[in-house]
């Protein structure tokens, strides 16, 4: 999709790290920034993950590697590592749905999706600044609404939303633009549970104009777009992505 949208070479010669991007929306991201040319590698949770990634025969990246976003002597080895970088995409995030009152369990969500985006990007800053990079980070939805089920994965997003903006106002001088996007109902493996119940599902597409659940590359296009010299005056956005279920 993303190849048929934008100039084939546009990022030819840049250096992508999409973090959690062997799966879901982080996998269509990396895809799309591969076929438009960069170099890109991807983290995953696991050995094994990233195994599995390297193995599909649509794999168009330079490496998977593995990363626990929680390990930040790991996280900084993966960065120095990089020969250059121009673009990183924050899609590390678990949800623990209908666990998450459980503080242990709070504290681990918010320690994945909202501090590993911080150390990730805070790690990322000098290469970033060498390049005039992009960030984009993944927000949700949920940044806008509660969840009654998943206190942890909400506030984490939200937090995303506002670092997102706390970022681009700290990053401007270094010329980096720090953005995110929030998507909606996506069908991956972190929704399985929600597609799989008949009526939330229900719920769900009742509630969303384009009547449909997401695919994964139907948010890597925008992800792209926030890093593209068409997108050279924003920074701050929290793009959602969402089918229309944020206006109704």
């Amino acid at each position: 999709m993303c190849d048929a949208t934008f100039h084939p070479d546009l990022f030819a010669g840049k250096v992508a790290l999409v973090v959690g991007g062997t799966t879901g929306i982080g996998a269509a991201i990396a895809d799309a920034f591969a076929g438009l040319g960069a170099v890109v590698t991807v983290t995953g949770a696991t050995p094994a993950e990233c195994a599995a990634a390297r193995a599909a025969p649509a794999f168009r990246c330079r490496d998977a590697v593995a990363l626990d976003v929680r390990d930040a002597k790991a996280a900084a080895q993966l960065v120095d590592d990089l020969p250059r970088l121009d673009v990183l995409v924050n899609c590390a995030g678990v949800i623990r749905r209908g666990h998450e009152h459980i503080t242990a369990v709070f504290e681990d969500v918010l320690a994945i999706n909202l501090t590993g985006t911080m150390r990730c990007c805070t790690l990322a800053r000098p290469k970033l600044k060498a390049s005039g990079g992009a960030i984009v980070n993944t927000a949700s939805v949920l940044s806008f609404f509660g969840g009654a089920l998943v206190p942890g994965y909400a506030a984490s997003k939200g937090g995303v939303a506002q670092l997102t903006k706390s970022l681009a106002i700290a990053y401007a001088a270094d010329g980096i633009r720090v953005n995110a996007i929030a998507p909606g109902w996506v069908a991956t493996p972190l929704t399985n549970e929600l597609r799989e119940d008949a009526q939330r599902s229900a719920a769900i597409l009742a509630r969303t104009p384009l009547g449909r659940w997401a695919e994964p590359a139907d948010i890597a296009g925008a992800a792209v777009f926030l890093c593209s010299p068409a997108a050279r005056f924003v920074t701050g956005a929290v793009l959602a992505v969402d089918g229309g279920y944020m206006i109704t």
